[in-house]
């Protein structure tokens, strides 16, 4: 089976085990030719699209030491994290697990800007575990993160940009569903709950388990009138007529719970006016990462995949651990699941097949052929070239003393 173990008499390279070697880990797969070109297209897409709204692109190491990458936030992804001991120094490492907390500290402690800076990154992450059954260990992380500003302008420039992206992939029915951390955390301030009651009662809420939800408040000691409002958080959610419910439901929590309802209209009147054909929805118990994020939180689903297939916030303060305590706010998703939502595409080829002759004229035909960008596979002598494989339609022909290039006749 899979989980046999291997063993092999290394000095002759003979192993007892009839195990396929090219067998992966689960959760690691690797990516062919045609999903390849496709994955690279969209990726440079993407970045061009990062570029025109001024987001500039960084290349954190894919390893570097632990405390690093464990560091304020990035503590949440402590078993989320692979670790290895660094033979020259002794300490250890980290493989990322998200390159959030990688762009914070690049914001923090080397470019050090006092205004906002717009930062976006697109590369492989490597986690212990996946996020779904029989999900990806190693996405292929695209985000983009806004530094140094406060206010709701940044958090609506974040949720459009999440947007355009997914647009611009090709997925088109969205779905956005709103939330704002301020909520759930004035309201289990208020009822005096530890961090292992505010861990169950979340679990609870994303499970939208009503019964279980107030048999835990009941358990807790909750004062009914609190409990009221926690429990209420399952029932709110809907359109722009929630946050109206939401108000009248909780006119008796602390004040902050007032501000973050604000803040989340603020951000979703922007959204609106510059996305007036986008649906938003409001949901006040979604929650995902609420340990991590410290404001508005947002997600994206498409209705033929039950999870986000993107998701962000706010989560200020995150470059407090590199010097600077900057405002944030940013949004993630994943390359390879963005491919795997589209149709797939039979490959269209497009090449041209040239001989393998000494011919100074033929290398100049080939040369100028690629710099104006064609694609030009030489057969190679002694081995059998099939046109199917090489996916090319055309060829290079000598008539009349000149290289042109011709249809391959079927």
């Amino acid at each position: 089976t899979a989980y046999e173990i291997l063993t092999c008499d290394w000095s002759s390279d003979v192993c007892s085990s009839d195990l396929d070697r090219w067998l992966l880990p689960d959760g690691i797969e690797e990516v062919l030719p045609d999903d390849a070109r496709r994955l690279e297209a969209m990726r440079r897409q993407i970045l061009d699209l990062f570029y025109t709204w001024g987001y500039e692109l960084v290349m954190p190491p894919m390893i570097e030491y632990l405390e690093a990458l464990l560091t304020g936030a990035g503590k949440e992804l402590d078993l989320q994290t692979f670790k290895l001991t660094d033979l020259l120094t002794g300490r250890l490492m980290g493989i990322r697990p998200d390159m959030t907390p990688q762009a914070a500290r690049i914001d923090a402690h080397y470019l050090k800007r006092s205004g906002p800076v717009r930062l976006c990154y697109l590369g492989s992450v490597l986690r212990t575990r996946p996020d779904e059954f029989g999900g990806s260990r190693e996405p292929l992380q695209l985000g983009a993160e806004l530094f140094g500003h406060a206010g709701p302008e940044s958090d609506a420039e974040i949720l459009c940009l999440m947007v355009a992206t997914l647009q611009l992939a090709g997925i088109d029915e969205l779905h956005i569903d709103l939330g704002h951390t301020g909520v759930f955390h004035g309201l289990v301030s208020q009822a005096e709950l530890d961090a292992q009651q505010q861990s169950d009662l979340f679990d609870a809420l994303q499970r939208k388990a009503r019964t279980d939800v107030e048999t835990l408040l009941n358990t807790m000691g909750v004062e009914r009138r609190r409990r009221n409002m926690l429990t209420a958080l399952i029932e709110l959610n809907g359109g722009q007529e929630v946050l109206t419910e939401a108000r009248q439901q909780f006119k008796n929590a602390p004040t902050s719970v007032a501000k973050a309802l604000d803040n989340l209209e603020e951000v979703a009147s922007i959204v609106a006016r510059k996305l007036p054909s986008l649906q938003l929805h409001f949901d006040l118990a979604e929650l995902t990462g609420y340990h991590y994020y410290t404001g508005m939180v947002f997600s994206a689903f498409v209705p033929t995949y039950g999870r986000a297939v993107a998701r962000g916030g706010r989560y200020d303060g995150i470059g407090q651990a590199f010097g600077r305590a900057r405002p944030a706010t940013g949004f993630g998703a994943d390359l390879r699941l963005l491919l795997a939502l589209l149709p797939s595409q039979p490959s269209v080829p497009s090449g041209i097949l040239a001989p393998d002759e000494d011919d100074v004229s033929l290398q100049l035909e080939i040369e100028r052929l690629r710099a104006a960008g064609e694609r030009v596979v030489v057969r190679l002598s002694g081995a059998e070239t099939r046109t199917s494989e090489s996916g090319c339609e055309r060829e290079l022909v000598r008539q009349g003393g000149q290289w042109v290039v011709a249809r391959i006749k079927r």
